[in-house]
């Protein structure tokens, strides 16, 4: 399946309006990595937004069957993908597990969570693709347990190419519901940002890492 433009401008305009995704091209956020950026992404907000809930959970379980078929069960990534792939298997009428970060240190030592002996394949839920790491170390975590995995959906990517030749490499297909030059488009247009800081986000997205350490070292 591919995505309507006018769906993934919708939404991007939902992220924009719940500030999920937040855009501050002067006053760069601090990201876990250390690096600057001027885009903060917070997907579990959806959460806390019925409608825009509703709107997502549909869009993305209509992707999935669409694009992968009717898997067997739905598997969520901790944390963001946790409580969006519990709905969509709720709307799918689809067995749900969750994978961890890391196998856990204690009880089972498990990294797959759940009931799944009747889930043979499944379609992973992410919140956001960034790099794109734990994503496919949710995958291969999967594998490992004998899942077969259909393919991945997130809600956001902010399209680096390194995430997408990871996904490559490891022969995972994915699909997402909007992406960074949608979303940037849509930030200008309904005024959340002016022609320059367009130019800046566009700069920050060509080469996110000299646009930090530039800004680092000024």
């Amino acid at each position: 399946m591919t995505i309507a433009s006018d769906q993934r401008r919708k939404v991007a305009e939902f992220l924009l309006r719940i500030k999920a995704i937040q855009l501050r091209p002067s006053d760069p956020f601090t990201w876990a990595s250390g690096r600057l950026s001027p885009i903060y992404c917070d997907n579990r907000k959806i959460l806390s937004h019925p409608a825009v809930r509703t709107f997502v959970r549909q869009m993305t379980s209509e992707l999935i069957e669409e694009r992968f078929g009717k898997p067997d069960g739905i598997a969520g990534v901790a944390t963001g993908g946790i409580a969006l792939g519990a709905l969509v298997a709720q709307e799918m009428g689809l067995p749900f597990c969750y994978v961890r970060s890391s196998v856990k240190a204690h009880g089972t030592g498990r990294q797959v969570e759940g009931d799944w002996d009747t889930m043979r394949n499944v379609v992973v839920i992410e919140d956001l693709i960034s790099t794109g790491k734990s994503s496919l170390n949710a995958v291969e975590a999967l594998r490992e347990s004998d899942f077969e995995v259909k393919g991945l959906v997130a809600i956001f990517s902010y399209g680096f190419m390194d995430a997408v030749t990871r996904f490559e490499e490891a022969r995972c297909p994915f699909e997402v519901l909007t992406d960074y030059p949608t979303m940037l488009a849509q930030a200008q247009e309904e005024g959340y940002i002016t022609e320059e800081q367009t130019n800046l986000l566009e700069s920050w997205s060509a080469n996110p890492i000299e646009w930090s350490e530039s800004r680092q070292h000024a």
